[in-house]
């Protein structure tokens, strides 16, 4: 049975110029030697901890994996993240679909977080042009490309512009690749059918962007490092933009959950940063461990030397480090994060710390 969708051709979509924000990233950057606010004394110990894990696991050539959720972006840290890349610190870097937004909107206009509760009440939230079809088109030519949704959003603001294949050659290589390689052949008929229901002139589409230097996607593009996104379905304003495509973010998206899971797979010995992600973070690492437990099985191994450090504002009155994972009438247990780590096998530890403090201490302490 067909049931009713909502036609978003009939949107009124406005300028992104027209939008009120919260964020102006030229003032409110971190930069990476900014004094932090002291942690607490088990936090400290904890993050002194994990920098002499992640000096060792970078000494051996393990992976230091570090997933953030969406506020990281937008408190401004992406100096800070960036200079993590830059001195060789982290292997690899995942957020959600969030965060993927305001790194682009900081880097095309400097600003970004607009008034929710405000422009849902008038009809406006998140129904912006340029965020939607840039971000929705970056993507759609990421997918044709082979490249994950990080990367191909990384890409378009590292090079300021996107390749547009003409018709004829999407044609041609639709036609080439139908039998030998249909996911392709699909992925360039998406492409086509985006290019010509928005009009895009084949060539080099340049977009500026003048600000791309806060920009922790381009820095990743830049130095070779992956920089995976974890998105769901409807849950990012660019799904309110008719150049949305859902199957060329599920190719992006799944090419991204398949290179974590690769370093996932290669953690024995390495650690993995949670950072401000209460949903995203744990549901991938926990799919992303068991396949790669399944793979070393096989062989006679089993990853366990892996170092987790979750990091969230929310206090724990539960000692996971000592007591695993407390009863379920415990309101700790539905701390899910802290629930999802801790059956994770190798140490967890918990640090209560705003995002902005332990990202300063860590990058300040690796740095020396």
């Amino acid at each position: 049975m067909s049931h009713p969708q909502l036609d978003r051709t009939r949107l009124r979509v406005r300028r992104l110029s027209e939008r009120p924000n919260k964020v102006a990233i030229e003032s409110d950057a971190v930069h990476p030697d900014t004094p932090p606010r002291p942690l607490d004394p088990a936090a400290a110990e904890d993050l002194a901890e994990c920098v002499e894990k992640i000096r060792s696991a970078r000494a051996a050539g393990r992976p230091v994996m570090l997933a953030f959720g969406a506020h990281t972006i937008k408190n401004g840290l992406a100096p800070v993240l960036i200079q993590l890349m830059e001195q060789g610190w982290v292997t690899l870097l995942a957020t959600n679909g969030a965060g993927i937004i305001h790194d682009w909107e900081f880097s095309f206009q400097g600003l970004s977080s607009e008034d929710v509760r405000a422009n849902v009440a008038q009809g406006q939230f998140g129904i912006w042009e340029e965020t939607g079809f840039n971000l929705n088109l970056a993507l759609v030519v990421g997918a044709y490309e082979g490249l994950g949704y990080g990367e191909a959003v990384g890409k378009m603001i590292e090079r300021e512009g996107l390749d547009i294949p003409s018709e004829d050659e999407l044609l041609g290589i639709a036609k080439r690749s139908a039998t030998g390689h249909p996911e392709h052949a699909a992925a360039a008929l998406d492409l086509l059918a985006t290019i010509r229901r928005n009009s895009v002139p084949a060539g080099f589409l340049s977009i500026p962007h003048p600000y791309k230097k806060y920009s922790a996607q381009a820095a990743a593009y830049r130095l070779n490092v992956p920089f995976t996104a974890h998105p769901m379905i409807g849950h990012d304003i660019i799904y309110n933009h008719p150049v949305n495509h859902g199957a060329a973010i599920g190719r992006a998206a799944l090419r991204d959950f398949l290179t974590f899971a690769a370093q996932v797979h290669g953690l024995e010995g390495g650690v993995y940063l949670s950072v401000g992600s209460a949903v995203m973070s744990p549901m991938i690492f926990e799919k992303s461990l068991s396949m790669s437990q399944n793979l070393e099985l096989q062989e006679g191994r089993k990853i366990t030397r892996h170092h987790m450090v979750i990091v969230d504002l929310a206090k724990s009155s539960w000692d996971w480090k000592s007591d695993g994972e407390p009863p379920m009438d415990n309101p700790a247990y539905y701390l899910r994060y802290c629930k999802t780590f801790s059956r994770m096998g190798g140490t967890m530890r918990y640090v209560s710390a705003h995002n902005r403090d332990f990202f300063l201490t860590l990058a300040q302490a690796l740095a020396r």
